[in-house]
Formats: structure tokens, C-alpha cells, sequence
């Protein structure tokens, strides 16, 4: 796909979202439910804004957690806020009928990789969770994150969730993982202790990189076949220039 074929709005206008996760017949019905009823000066920026703030609050909030424990009370907060702002902004522009799909695809999805660099970074500060994990998991965030907008740009599908688990899901689970840590911030091991966050950190980075292997296979393949070498009435390749 050249990039005048990719900016076109008529192209890029309403790329398929698949949302097939556990909570989200539910959640859509509360979201709509809420932007319906939000004041008309609080407009989708506001909430990205929001977002963004609420994830850094939680990334500082894990570093302070090496001072006292407490301050993870703080993380499943903002992890709340979070939820909030960043799965209510998109919802919001489409009740107003005031979307705006380029703007609103580039500048949520810097948002979500700021929040989540900030996120780790604070796990990795925080004594609950190894550096080096912290990393692993983020490099596997981006792995997932670069194949998801890589099949938007060339199948027109947004992707959202895995094995019916999506952004809802996970931030449920990081909140149960981090009260859990605050408790019990040790597993046992094969005899050996290790830091909680790291055992679930590893098993992450694990999924995540599998999850990429496996979509990006699932997706070379489907462009293959839907673009075989010398077959009758393929377009020529284009460039990216």
C-alpha cells in the first residue's frame, strides 16, 4: 500500500475494530451510557489528556512503592482513571458525531505507548519487578503494538483484543496482580523466591511475543494468498516513497 493510498480518507475512514473480549458488550454499553451524560465542555481531548496523566500517576506511583508500600493503594486508582479517560475519549467523539479518525488513531495510540513506557518504567523503579523484566515486557508490548497498526495500515482491521482479553482485562488483572504484590510481593517457585511481578512479568513477555509470532504469521499469510507472485490480475507493487 503507497502512502497516498494509506492517508486517503476514504481509505482510512472506519478501519474494522475487533473487540471480542470478555467485558466488552458490557463495557460499551456503560461507555455510552456515560458519554451521553458527559458536560458538553469535556471533549475527547480532555480525556486523552487524562489518560496520559493517569498512567504516569501510576508509574510514579509504583516507584514511590519502594518508599511504602501503600502508594500501590494509588496505582489501582489511577489504573481506574486511566480506564476512563482512555477507553471513554473515542466513544465520546462517536456519540457527538464529531469523529476525527486519522487525528484520533495517531494520537491515542502515542498516548497508549507513552502511558505504557511510563507504566514499566515505574514497575522496573519499583523494587516489585526486575529492570530487565520490565523491559522484556515492553519490548513485547511493541512487538504486539507494531503488528496490530502494521495490519490496520495494510487490512484495514484494528485488532483490540486476544484470546478474549483486551485493555479492560488486562488493567483488571494488573490491579488484582498489584494488590496481590502489595500483600505477597514474593512467589515460591520450585523451591525458589522470586518477586511476584517477575514470574507474572515473564509469563507477559512470553504471551506477548507469541501473540506476535502468531498474528504475524496468521497476517503474512493472508496477504500471500491474497497477493500471489504472477497471479492473474495482481496489481503491480507499490512504494513507499
Amino acid at each position: 500500500m503507497d502512502v497516498a493510498t494509506f492517508t486517503s480518507d476514504r481509505q482510512f475512514r472506519n478501519p474494522t475494530r475487533q473487540l471480542r473480549s470478555i467485558l466488552a458488550p458490557l463495557e460499551k454499553r456503560c461507555l455510552v451510557w456515560m458519554a451521553e451524560r458527559l458536560p458538553g465542555w469535556i471533549n475527547s481531548d480532555h480525556l486523552t489528556v487524562l489518560a496520559l496523566a493517569a498512567m504516569a500517576g501510576a508509574g510514579a506511583s509504583y516507584a514511590f512503592a519502594r518508599v511504602t508500600p501503600f502508594a500501590l493503594l494509588a496505582v489501582v486508582v489511577f489504573l481506574a482513571v486511566n480506564w476512563f479517560g482512555d477507553s471513554l475519549d473515542g466513544t465520546l467523539a462517536r456519540v457527538r458525531r464529531c469523529e476525527r479518525p486519522r487525528y484520533g488513531f495517531y494520537v491515542d495510540h502515542v498516548v497508549d505507548l507513552l502511558g505504557t513506557a511510563f507504566l514499566l518504567a515505574g514497575l522496573g523503579a519499583s523494587g516489585y519487578m526486575s529492570p530487565f523484566v520490565a523491559f522484556a515486557v515492553f519490548s513485547g508490548y511493541l512487538l504486539v503494538c507494531s503488528e496490530v497498526y502494521l495490519r490496520t495500515c495494510s487490512m484495514g482491521t484494528f485488532r483490540m483484543s486476544f484470546l478474549m482479553v483486551g485493555p479492560t482485562e488486562l488493567r483488571i488483572l494488573l490491579a488484582i496482580g498489584t494488590l496481590a504484590a502489595m500483600v505477597h510481593p514474593n512467589a515460591v517457585l520450585f523451591g525458589r523466591a522470586f518477586l511476584l511481578f517477575d514470574v507474572s512479568g515473564v509469563i507477559a513477555a512470553a504471551a506477548l511475543a507469541i501473540t506476535f509470532l502468531g498474528s504475524a504469521w496468521a497476517g503474512t499469510k493472508e496477504l500471500y494468498q491474497a497477493e500471489r507472485l504472477g497471479a492473474r490480475g495482481a496489481e503491480p507493487p507499490h512504494q513507499l516513497s
